[in-house]
């Protein structure tokens, strides 16, 4: 028998606060992925058979520049978020742990850099 207080058995086991700020923020992705994938796939699909100049043409339209960038970076962030919890729950070793969370980061960071300066060079033109 323990006569520890349950504060103190809780103590260094991590804190509870910022699980409801993860929860709201994939919830928060998921809802405006909808819209935004819906429109990512009529997108793609218009423009089957396209030529790079098409596309350029069509993505030079300022407001579809700004939500093909609003659905890569919502979809790079829900995405991080999902593998992140994947990560935290299934990977025990600290140190492993640590590494996978840090690729986990910077591989969304690249490919969000990429979307962004492939999207950037179509919508400016050059």
């Amino acid at each position: 028998m323990s006569m520890r207080t349950p504060l103190s058995r809780a103590r260094g086991l991590g804190s509870a606060r910022t699980g409801t700020e993860h929860w709201w923020l994939q919830r928060v992705t998921a809802i405006a992925n909808l819209p935004l994938v819906l429109f990512m796939i009529g997108f793609v699909v218009a423009h089957l058979g396209a030529t790079r100049a098409e596309l350029a043409a069509s993505v030079h339209h300022p407001i579809v520049a700004i939500l093909l960038a609003a659905a890569f970076l919502s979809v790079l962030w829900h995405m991080r978020l999902g593998m992140q919890v994947i990560i935290e729950d299934y990977v025990h070793t600290p140190a492993l742990k640590l590494a996978a969370l840090l690729f986990n980061t910077f591989f969304t960071l690249l490919l969000g850099v990429a979307a962004l300066y492939a999207i950037i060079t179509m919508a400016l033109g050059t």
